[in-house]
Protein backbone atom coordinates (compact mmCIF):
# COMPACT_ATOMS: atom_id res chain seq x y z
CA UNK A 1 0.00 0.00 0.00
CA UNK A 2 3.15 2.23 -0.02
CA UNK A 3 2.60 5.12 -2.23
CA UNK A 4 5.06 5.00 -5.43
CA UNK A 5 2.36 6.69 -7.06
CA UNK A 6 2.56 10.42 -7.62
CA UNK A 7 2.50 12.73 -5.18
CA UNK A 8 -0.67 13.41 -3.67
CA UNK A 9 -1.71 17.08 -4.10
CA UNK A 10 -1.37 17.60 -0.52
CA UNK A 11 2.28 16.65 -0.37
CA UNK A 12 2.80 18.60 -4.14
CA UNK A 13 1.33 21.71 -1.75
CA UNK A 14 3.25 21.45 1.68
CA UNK A 15 6.16 19.61 -0.01
CA UNK A 16 7.73 16.33 0.96
CA UNK A 17 8.85 16.23 4.74
CA UNK A 18 8.36 13.23 6.62
CA UNK A 19 5.46 15.09 8.96
CA UNK A 20 3.80 16.02 5.31
CA UNK A 21 4.06 12.25 4.02
CA UNK A 22 2.49 11.37 7.78
CA UNK A 23 -0.16 13.68 7.67
CA UNK A 24 -1.49 12.93 3.68
CA UNK A 25 -1.54 9.23 4.54
CA UNK A 26 -3.73 9.82 7.59
CA UNK A 27 -6.02 12.12 6.21
CA UNK A 28 -6.36 9.51 3.30
CA UNK A 29 -6.90 7.10 5.84
CA UNK A 30 -8.59 8.60 8.58
CA UNK A 31 -11.41 6.04 9.16
CA UNK A 32 -8.71 3.57 10.05
CA UNK A 33 -6.39 3.19 12.70
CA UNK A 34 -2.76 1.63 12.64
CA UNK A 35 0.86 1.31 14.54
CA UNK A 36 3.60 3.41 14.61
CA UNK A 37 4.99 0.62 12.08
CA UNK A 38 2.65 0.69 9.99
CA UNK A 39 2.04 4.65 9.63
CA UNK A 40 6.19 4.73 9.16
CA UNK A 41 6.05 2.09 6.23
CA UNK A 42 2.42 3.53 4.63
CA UNK A 43 3.85 6.85 4.82
CA UNK A 44 7.04 5.88 3.18
CA UNK A 45 9.49 7.11 6.07
CA UNK A 46 11.69 5.09 8.15
CA UNK A 47 10.54 3.99 11.92
CA UNK A 48 13.28 6.41 13.35
CA UNK A 49 12.16 9.22 11.29
CA UNK A 50 8.61 8.55 12.91
CA UNK A 51 9.73 8.55 16.10
CA UNK A 52 11.68 11.90 15.85
CA UNK A 53 8.68 13.72 15.09
CA UNK A 54 6.23 11.27 16.85
CA UNK A 55 6.24 13.67 20.25
CA UNK A 56 5.09 16.61 17.94
CA UNK A 57 2.39 14.99 16.27
CA UNK A 58 1.05 13.71 19.31
CA UNK A 59 2.17 16.90 21.52
CA UNK A 60 -0.27 18.43 18.82
CA UNK A 61 -3.20 15.82 19.38
CA UNK A 62 -3.17 14.97 15.40
CA UNK A 63 -3.31 11.32 16.63
CA UNK A 64 -5.54 9.47 19.65
CA UNK A 65 -4.93 6.20 20.40
CA UNK A 66 -7.63 4.07 20.01
CA UNK A 67 -6.01 0.30 21.31
CA UNK A 68 -3.24 -1.89 21.46
CA UNK A 69 -2.78 -5.53 19.96
CA UNK A 70 -0.36 -7.19 21.71
CA UNK A 71 2.35 -4.91 22.47
CA UNK A 72 1.64 -2.35 19.36
CA UNK A 73 -0.18 0.74 20.27
CA UNK A 74 -2.56 1.60 17.30
CA UNK A 75 -3.13 5.07 16.37
CA UNK A 76 -6.17 6.92 14.32
CA UNK A 77 -6.26 10.58 13.15
CA UNK A 78 -7.81 12.80 15.82
CA UNK A 79 -10.73 14.19 13.23
CA UNK A 80 -12.29 15.91 16.62
CA UNK A 81 -8.72 18.23 16.87
CA UNK A 82 -9.27 22.03 14.87
CA UNK A 83 -5.75 21.63 13.56
CA UNK A 84 -6.90 18.17 11.84
CA UNK A 85 -10.04 19.85 10.91
CA UNK A 86 -7.75 22.54 8.93
CA UNK A 87 -5.88 19.89 7.31
CA UNK A 88 -8.61 18.07 6.20
CA UNK A 89 -10.45 21.14 5.15
CA UNK A 90 -7.08 22.13 2.89
CA UNK A 91 -6.99 18.54 1.71
CA UNK A 92 -10.78 18.57 -0.17
CA UNK A 93 -9.93 22.40 -0.84
CA UNK A 94 -7.11 20.91 -3.34
CA UNK A 95 -8.86 18.29 -4.41
CA UNK A 96 -11.95 20.65 -5.15
CA UNK A 97 -9.69 22.91 -6.82
CA UNK A 98 -7.67 20.16 -8.88
CA UNK A 99 -11.12 19.00 -10.06
CA UNK A 100 -12.42 22.14 -11.25
CA UNK A 101 -9.43 22.83 -13.10
CA UNK A 102 -9.80 19.58 -15.10
CA UNK A 103 -13.34 20.24 -15.79
CA UNK A 104 -12.59 23.42 -17.41
CA UNK A 105 -9.80 22.21 -19.31
CA UNK A 106 -11.91 19.58 -20.29
CA UNK A 107 -14.42 22.15 -22.00
CA UNK A 108 -11.51 24.47 -22.96
CA UNK A 109 -10.81 21.30 -25.28
CA UNK A 110 -13.87 20.25 -26.17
Amino acid sequence: MTNEMEPSLFVKFFGNAPIVKVLDFLIENRIFDYSKTEIARESGIGWSTLHGIWKEIEKNKIVVKTRAIGRAEMYRLNTESPIVKKFIELDRTFSRNYSDSLTVKKKAEA
